[in-house]
């Protein structure tokens, strides 16, 4: 029986080479649900163990169990071993400076609202294809996008971030550099590393993000009280199994056919879910202002993704 004639041909197609749509967008959706629920789950964890010490313990998990992935799976997905310098540039951006700035700010503002604020991430990739990747050029309505999430920003900041205290707008501005260092990452791979394994660059990448955290919690939370509570190693076990290694591990390997941009629609459905779950199970502040800044982030973002002609997701 030929994969044309196979019921599973989309699942042969996604494991011989390009995926198919129907695998693309299944692989999309798990992760929009799974990431939308990890804000709150960080949040969650953070009762009972520092931000970093957090941050470390995940990333050092998630990057034993890619191990074991990379070892049964490599051959079978394919693709060339990753180079050093991009699986060094993806630990330092993508998991230990991006998310080391998340863990912290969560340990200041709301879940959900870090989240939003974070929902800037596919503008910054697209103002980074526009600048490096050929065929990704930004139009006039994508920069219509820009002008929509912008005002939404102004207004969370006049608004919503001085609530927190003299801590909240810092520590929202700090928040900036995590996107922009995970565009950088992301850019990168779609550049240079289209025929890389993708599973043995996360393992790399997620030991030495993992490993960077470690230090910087051993450097500035060795007197901070950490409770190995049921709750917290629930909540490192499912950011690291499922947050880390299923989510980057599709991500990545999406990455290296489906136009950078496009994969980063995925951020203007996760802070939906994440602006919906903190209310509700951690009573998170939801105000107009809120709803308003997070209607024109999300409008700004629909436009800046949406401005492309169609693309691989819908082939």
């Amino acid at each position: 029986m030929t994969a044309e004639k196979d019921p599973h041909s989309h699942v042969i197609q996604a494991v011989q080479g390009r995926p198919s749509s129907v695998v693309t967008n299944v692989c999309i959706a798990v992760m929009c649900l799974v990431w939308g629920s990890t804000w709150l789950v960080i949040r969650e964890g953070l009762d009972d163990i520092p931000p970093y010490t957090s941050a470390a313990a995940r990333f050092v998990v998630a990057g034993i169990a890619m191990s074991v992935l990379a070892a049964l799976f490599r051959a079978r997905e394919g693709g060339t071993p990753p180079s050093t310098w991009l699986w060094s540039v993806v630990g330092v951006c993508n998991f230990a400076v991006s998310y080391g700035i998340v863990y912290r700010t969560e340990t200041i503002l709301p879940s959900g609202l870090v989240s939003l604020l974070w929902g800037i991430f596919p503008m910054l990739v697209a103002l980074a294809g526009h600048c490096f990747l050929p065929g990704e050029r930004l139009r006039p309505v994508q920069w219509l996008g820009f002008v929509a999430g912008l005002v939404g920003l102004c207004l969370l900041f006049v608004t919503d971030l001085r609530k927190f205290g003299p801590d909240g707008i810092p520590a929202a501005l700090i928040l900036f550099l995590s996107p922009v260092v995970s565009a950088v990452g992301n850019t990168l791979v779609k550049k240079h590393g289209a025929k890389t394994n993708s599973l043995a660059m996360n393992r790399n990448a997620m030991l030495l993000g993992g490993a960077l955290l470690g230090v910087l919690a051993w450097l500035t939370e060795r007197g901070a009280g950490v409770r190995w509570t049921t709750g917290a190693l629930l909540s490192v076990a499912y950011l690291a199994l499922f947050g880390t290694v299923l989510t980057f591990g599709l991500y990545f390997w999406l990455l290296r056919y489906v136009d950078a941009h496009r994969m980063s629609l995925i951020a203007y459905v996760t802070p939906a879910i994440a602006l919906t779950l903190g209310p509700l199970v951690r009573g998170e502040p939801m105000t107009r202002n809120t709803i308003a800044g997070a209607a024109f982030i999300l409008c700004g973002v629909v436009l800046v993704v949406r401005g492309w002609a169609p693309s691989t997701l819908s082939s």
